[in-house]
């Protein structure tokens, strides 16, 4: 058909009536089985529409109701309550005290007048430059500050800010402050262990937070308490085997030795003798865990237990006690340590004063670095370095107390006779004043060293015998001589009690070299003499001024300590002397 055809067809078509839709032209021919195919597609999209929503909201009603408490239920999370921290008395070191988190939903708050958010800022204790910073609008929830107190709070909550959230939390506190906190140490922000026995006794100490589901707005207010989802569960309670007092005692001694010495730091140490409990572990400088805005590095190191040195004089009864044990020497066997020097390998060794002939006591007392290296030279290096690894210098410390450090002894194969020499009076091996204390223990108790605790111990530990008790006592009597008129330590005597130990002095190593205006002091002892019942150990680290040997800075510290420590400890005297005599110019001991 041409086109002309069709025109006149159409024409004809709508002549006779025939419908624009009915038309010829647009008759187009479609299959049956397509039209048929598309319905019954149709048909079973709509079928299987209607069997999902019947299984949804007849049969299986769970997952709609899953979606639906997602748009409105939360888990709040309730915190645990962390662990007290008490001494051996039961008073609280460190408690945990109810406290709020404040957050906020930035674009609902910031719809609030100025005056309100101002007032928030102070409330908050933050510029309100920082409240505007925190308050940023692309953010959906924003803690403004952590740890606020309930008082704070409450008058947060008056202000009826849109927007701001409260949470329960908790804040540790502790009431020695100062005095105690490089033994406890401190928490973080999130209540976790950062220093001290709370650090390392987080798992006891942290709790178990529970949880309840709640109904929150859009806000974040709870509009409705759905009930609890688990109870939280306290955090175990922890007794430390430290005494407040006698912490407080150590504290105040070595604070007041500090700064009288005008040193850049100071330390002290006392053991319980019998059951090797630490009773008080203090340091200065120090800070207030209640307030650590300011906190140095200075202020945060644990001098006790962290830092090392090398002993110097403290060690000479050490290498007296081998020297008995093994029958080398007796107390009073004869040594000349004249001209007041003597050289080792082209190296010399010298005293302060010619003491001339002395015997092993005499050696002690008046702290003869030739004395000591003339009774080394006649002891083997092995010896020597088990002697060493009995008393723990350079090992792995199982204190139970984080940071505590390991010291340095070199193996005994690798020592030159110049080496060994100047290990003998202290040099060249390092320990913790903890370490040194803890191997006087063998003096004070019968030639046995038992293990040290940080915590409560209620029954005696077995100890690992490391000399006999006859030399025990030997050297015992030597120590007590050294703090008498006659000996370096004259300082350290007490009034009424007997009381034994050895001073020490060690120039610091600066720059590779020994330096000559920086030294520490200390002094490790005993009391009482007629029945040990502490060991005391004090440093004083580089003293300033005309004072700075361990006799004149670190001894009548721990006097100061020892006198008011027995006291409190209702520790009955045991001499008849209270007139202290202290020469006008005290043996120095040699460094």
């Amino acid at each position: 058909m041409s086109r002309g055809e069709r025109r006149t067809g159409a024409r004809v078509a709508a002549s006779k009536g025939v419908a624009f839709s009915k038309s010829p032209v647009l008759a187009v021919r479609v299959p049956n089985w397509r039209s048929r195919l598309v319905l019954f597609v149709l048909f079973a999209a709509f079928l299987g529409l209607g069997v999902r929503a019947l299984w949804l909201q007849g049969m299986s009603t769970q997952f709609l109701q899953k979606q639906g408490k997602s748009r409105y239920e939360r888990v709040v999370e309730l915190p645990a309550a962390r662990g007290k921290i008490m001494d051996r008395n039961g008073q609280v070191l460190a408690s945990s005290l109810p406290v709020k988190a404040v957050a906020a939903f930035p674009k609902e708050v910031l719809k609030e007048p100025a005056e309100k958010l101002a007032e928030l800022a102070r409330l908050l204790d933050m510029p309100m430059a920082e409240l505007r910073t925190k308050l940023d609008p692309k953010r959906t929830y924003v803690y403004l500050k952590r740890q606020v107190e309930m008082d704070a709070v409450e008058k947060i909550e008056k202000l009826k800010i849109d927007g701001i959230d409260t949470r329960k939390e908790y804040k540790r506190f502790y009431p020695q402050g100062e005095v105690m906190t490089h033994l406890v140490g401190f928490t973080n922000v999130e209540d976790v262990g950062q220093e001290g026995m709370e650090l390392f006794h987080q798992k006891n100490l942290m709790g178990v937070p529970g949880s309840r589901r709640v109904i929150r707005d859009r806000l974040g207010h709870i509009a409705e308490d759905l009930g609890m989802f688990r109870e939280p569960h306290e955090g175990k309670d922890l007794t430390l085997s430290v005494d407040s007092k006698l912490q407080y005692i150590a504290f105040t001694s070595v604070k007041n030795a500090v700064e009288k010495f005008n040193a850049q730091a100071g330390g002290a140490v006392v053991l319980d003798v019998q059951t090797g409990e630490v009773l008080a572990m203090a340091n200065y400088p120090t800070y207030n865990p209640n307030d650590r805005s300011k906190l140095t590095g200075a202020q945060l190191r644990n001098r006790v237990i962290t830092d090392t040195f090398e002993p110097g004089s403290t060690i000479k009864p050490i290498t007296v006690a081998l020297g008995l044990e093994t029958r080398r020497i007796t107390p009073d066997t004869v040594f000349d340590v004249s001209p007041g020097y003597m050289m080792v390998t082209g190296k010399r060794i010298r005293d302060t004063h010619n003491y001339g002939v002395r015997t092993v006591g005499g050696i002690i007392q008046k702290s003869s670095n030739i004395g000591v290296v003339k009774i080394a030279q006649m002891i083997p290096q092995q010896e020597m370095w088990e002697m060493y690894t009995k008393l723990g210098y350079g090992q792995a410390p199982r204190f139970g107390f984080p940071g505590a450090t390991a010291g340095r002894v070199r193996p005994w194969k690798s020592w030159r006779p110049i080496e060994y020499a100047n290990m003998a009076f202290g040099h060249g091996l390092s320990v913790s004043l903890l370490q040194m204390a803890r191997s006087y223990m063998i003096f004070a108790r019968q030639g046995d060293i038992i293990p040290l605790s940080f915590l409560k111990v209620d029954e005696e530990p077995i100890g690992q015998q490391v000399i006999s008790p006859r030399t025990a006592a030997q050297v015992r009597t030597m120590l007590e001589s050294v703090v008498g008129p006659e000996g370096t330590a004259s300082k350290a005597q007490v009034a009424g009690y007997r009381v034994g130990g050895k001073t020490g002095t060690a120039e610091k190593i600066v720059n590779g070299r020994y330096s000559r205006t920086d030294n520490i002091g200390y002094f490790v002892g005993i009391a009482p003499m007629s029945k040990p019942r502490f060991v005391i150990a004090v440093m004083i680290d580089n003293p300033r001024g005309a004072l700075r040997t361990g006799g004149s800075v670190a001894a009548p510290t721990a006097a100061d300590l020892a006198a008011n420590a027995l006291r409190a400890a209702n520790v009955p005297p045991d001499s008849s002397i209270t007139d202290i005599i202290i020469p006008e110019e005290p043996v120095e001991e040699s460094l």
